[in-house]
């Protein structure tokens, strides 16, 4: 289900969960916990406008943050952040 959801997500664009619900065939509760698991993945991102696939750029960011609690930065609400102390 995941796969199938991360490549109805359209590159470079924004789209609705509505609109990805209708293309993927699925109900909101299923696309809900697929878009929860692709996005603690580091792969898309939620927003009010819509859903968006992360680049590859963003996606390493993210996953640094993530997994690397060393590192002198961090990511709060999109904004890269010095990390505090």
């Amino acid at each position: 289900m995941d796969w199938l959801v991360y490549h109805r997500i359209p590159e470079n664009a924004v789209i609705t969960e509505k609109e990805l619900c209708k293309s993927c065939g699925l109900d909101a509760a299923d696309l809900n916990r697929s878009l929860g698991r692709l996005e603690r993945s580091c792969l898309v991102e939620r927003s009010e406008g819509g859903i968006r696939m992360l680049n590859f750029g963003e996606a390493l960011l993210r996953n640094q943050c993530k997994y690397e609690p060393g590192l002198p930065y961090t990511i709060e609400n999109g904004i890269i952040k010095a990390r505090k102390n």
